[in-house]
């Protein structure tokens, strides 16, 4: 089953390499990178398949915003005062 899934993760990371690097399609590849990672440490611990979602969800989520960042050059910034603001990173 691992085989399969890694199979079909190395495809999909082939399949986006040859897009353009649009904000959209850096952003998928985020998001698809942060889930196969999350995939990937679920596993190595061994978790079960509630833990195994969460991680591969909140892997695709900041593989998303960390390409968005990456494409923008502009990050979030703590203000102090419980909100944030933006800045060029």
């Amino acid at each position: 089953m691992n085989l399969k899934i890694s199979g079909a993760l190395f495809a999909v990371l082939i399949a986006a390499s040859a897009c353009q690097p649009t904000p959209q399609n850096q952003a998928a590849l985020g998001a698809v990178l942060g889930g196969a990672a999350g995939l990937a440490l679920s596993e190595l611990v061994d978790a079960n398949p509630q833990w195994t979602a969460v991680a591969v969800l909140g892997g695709a989520a900041a593989g998303a915003v960390v390409a968005q960042n990456q494409t923008t050059q502009e990050c979030a910034y703590a203000d102090g005062r419980g909100g944030y603001y933006i800045a060029p990173c």
